[in-house]
């Protein structure tokens, strides 16, 4: 496994290293910035939809759970596109094999299970009155 492969806390702070390799095609470039770019849309959006529990729904059971979870998951999938972003780019400026990344995965798991949470908070709370 190739240093840049495993986690530490550099890699949330390191740029892609410019210097080694050549400059690949504009367009794989161009793409894995619009693909950074929406994972940044992506967060957010996370931030808007916990705000909102929090502010919009103050008196909902757990609405501060809710907020606190999407939260937590707008700063993962913040931090962890630039750290994919910064990954490809050194990949394409090498010329090797893209890396794997089971962020799309676990940002997946953690919606759902927001969803469920928030469905179990609104049934409880429909149930209490």
């Amino acid at each position: 496994m190739a240093d840049g492969d495993r986690f530490n806390i550099r890699n949330l702070t390191r740029p892609p290293d410019l210097s080694r390799g050549e400059d690949p095609d504009y367009r794989f470039t161009l793409a894995n910035e619009r693909t950074f770019l929406a994972w940044v849309r992506t967060a957010l959006a996370l931030v808007a939809g916990g705000l909102a529990a929090i502010h919009l729904i103050p008196d909902a059971l757990g609405s501060e759970v809710l907020g606190v979870l999407l939260l937590a998951l707008a700063f993962l999938t913040a931090v962890s596109s630039y750290v994919r972003w910064s990954r490809i780019e050194n990949a394409l400026r090498a010329n090797a094999t893209l890396p794997h990344s089971r962020i799309p995965q676990i940002i997946a798991y953690a919606v759902a299970l927001v969803a469920v949470v928030t469905a179990g908070l609104f049934i409880i709370q429909v149930l209490i009155e």
